[in-house]
């Protein structure tokens, strides 16, 4: 049985932990929270990435955790309305649509129950080193004990530190996109029900949405991002940085600014993508943002790891052990798909791509000659009589 190292334990890395334990791999995700990260933003499961958790049996459990807007409102910065929409918010497109939008801790927390019981986790810590030979890797951990695998995965998102240790400096990929994010969590302090407010002035502005049966809000704060000043993890710094950027902005700004200095998940990072020639080495690939980010202004980075994470698994199940010929294959497959929703975010500067672009980018790869379930030598009797219906009932209902 192959032994795979896969680290982060967001959507990516969970994804794919599930599907190569679905082909008897035995993974191993490390995480350098001490915890599941929960918290951040909405998301979307869109086109092709619907397939697949459909495949998971998870279809239906995902739809039931959609939110439920019901318009959006769009203000300048003053506060005064010059649009409002009850057909599509900037979060989720049209709200008529297929598409599933949800809150990124919901679909972790989901994919977490679904292989905690099949899959090791090392929480709190991080890769220290990776040394590869011609029959493994050896790979030290900040504080475990050293471990032998057959492959290492880096699905630890935009600055992977699989990446950094084996591909080479972020300067080299990192692509940025000349904008700042800021995102928290808060009481519903403004009473939204079900409808989002998007204000935008100058170089700035942000968005918000209720969630948790309109118990919460979720915040994003945008600004230009000037390359300037400390780490993101330096949290103090980064909201004086934020509350300046929005400073100038009116409406019920202050308030806004004064629940994130209250908040304890607020998390901040550039807005980037990551292009790169190759995303394999030897026994070492990349996956999700680390590998191919679209940053958030796609709206597509977690389809495009859902979409990844079940290419690469089916790559590795049927490449008879030649990882390298599986990675080629993967990357051969995903590539144009990656690029069509990569050009998704700079299609149009600061706003949504349009519809038919979206529809385009969110369906151009088929999967219908994949099916995760290759004949593996080294599956166990269990997986093996688990694979022979490899997708549930419950789940052909929904394809």
């Amino acid at each position: 049985m192959k032994k795979v190292l896969i680290s982060g334990a967001g959507i990516a890395g969970s994804a794919l932990a599930y599907w190569l334990n679905h082909c008897g791999f035995d993974t191993t995700l490390i995480e350098r929270s001490p915890v599941l990260r929960l918290g951040g933003q909405a998301v979307d499961i869109r086109g092709v990435a619907l397939k697949v958790v459909a495949k998971m049996g998870l279809g239906r459990k995902v739809r039931s955790m959609r939110t439920r807007m019901r318009g959006m409102s769009v203000l300048d910065g003053d506060g005064d309305e010059i649009s409002r929409s009850t057909e599509m918010t900037f979060s989720s497109g049209r709200l008529d649509g297929d598409d599933v939008e949800l809150l990124r801790e919901d679909l972790a927390q989901l994919f977490y129950e679904r292989i905690s019981d099949s899959s090791r986790y090392i929480f709190g810590d991080s890769i220290r080193t990776i040394d590869q030979k011609a029959d493994g890797v050896r790979v030290t951990f900040e504080h475990a004990s050293a471990g032998d695998f057959d492959l290492v995965i880096g699905a630890d998102g935009l600055h992977s530190r699989v990446r950094a240790l084996c591909f080479g400096d972020e300067e080299q990929c990192l692509a940025p996109l000349g904008m700042q994010t800021a995102i928290f969590s808060t009481d519903n302090f403004l009473g939204l029900k079900d409808w989002q407010v998007w204000l935008r002035g100058g170089d700035a502005g942000y968005g918000i949405y209720p969630v948790r049966n309109n118990s919460e809000l979720r915040i994003t704060l945008g600004y230009a991002a000037d390359g300037a000043g400390r780490g993101i993890d330096d949290v103090d710094w980064q909201k004086h940085r934020a509350a300046e950027r929005v400073g100038h902005l009116r409406w019920k700004t202050p308030a806004i600014v004064e629940a994130m200095w209250a908040a304890k998940d607020f998390y901040t990072d550039v807005m980037a993508q990551i292009h790169m020639p190759r995303w394999s080495t030897g026994r070492i690939a990349l996956l999700g943002d680390a590998a191919y980010c679209a940053s958030p202004l796609s709206g597509q980075g977690t389809s495009l790891a859902l979409v990844g994470a079940y290419v690469m698994a089916n790559e590795l199940s049927r490449g008879n052990g030649d990882h390298g010929a599986a990675f080629d294959r993967y990357e051969e497959r995903m590539r144009p798909f990656v690029l069509r929703n990569q050009a998704l975010a700079t299609e149009r500067p600061l706003q949504p791509a349009s519809p038919q672009s979206i529809d385009a980018a969110k369906n151009a790869i088929s999967l219908d000659d994949l099916d995760a379930v290759t004949p593996n030598a080294q599956r166990s009797q269990a997986t093996a009589r688990m694979e022979r219906d490899p997708i549930s009932s419950a789940a052909r209902r929904e394809t």
